[in-house]
């Protein structure tokens, strides 16, 4: 696991109790696609991470560039969710494809890696990810994509408050078929109400 010492400084990054948010960095390849090959079994039919270090580097390239001063400009926003505990990589989470104008929205991402998979880490992840879409993106909405039949996937985003809002027949190929997938979204208004409710 590469010592925090010898990462740069983390310029987004959102603490939780158990975990915290950070950018992916050159130095985490090995743990990364140590992570990937334990949890193919776990993503087989749900999410194609990277799995080789060139993958890894276009994945960098994609989503790890973000910065606090690129906040009005970024299109890709890639956060490791790593436990406070031993600096592990527990999981994974993507924004992107952001547009902003009169849109104001983007798509959310992610996955857990084995075997630290419901052991709660994600939801907390999802949280802090989510202070980052609205507070530092300053997005209006985030849409979350997920197979009907990925239950504990669903229950992740609806505990996080998101609420259905279609469904997309062929969405996205993953594992060499297409797949149908659920429609999520979660409003601003509707974080700030549950962040609200969550203080009392």
């Amino acid at each position: 696991m590469p010592s925090s010492q010898n990462r740069p400084p983390a310029v987004i990054r959102r603490a939780g109790f158990r975990v915290y948010l950070r950018p992916p960095h050159t130095s985490d390849a090995s743990e990364f696609l140590t992570g990937v090959e334990a949890s193919r079994e776990l993503h087989r039919a749900w999410v194609q991470p990277p799995s080789t270090r060139a993958g890894y580097r276009a994945f960098l390239r994609r989503y790890g560039q973000f910065t606090a001063k690129d906040a009005h400009a970024a299109t890709h926003v890639g956060m490791l969710v790593c436990r406070h505990d031993d600096e592990a990589i527990v999981g994974v989470i993507i924004i992107s494809e952001v547009v902003r104008g009169v849109f104001k929205s983007a798509y959310l991402g992610y996955y857990a890696f084995s075997p630290h998979h419901g052991a709660g880490y994600m939801s907390e992840g999802i949280d802090l990810a989510l202070s980052v879409a609205f507070q530092k993106l300053k997005l209006h909405r985030v849409e979350a994509n997920v197979q009907p039949t990925n239950r504990q996937s669903l229950r992740l985003v609806r505990r996080a408050g998101f609420a259905r809002e279609g469904y997309s027949r062929r969405y996205v190929r993953i594992g060499g078929r297409w797949r149908d997938h659920v429609r999520m979204a979660l409003l601003v208004e509707d974080w700030r109400a549950g962040r609200k409710r969550a203080r009392r």
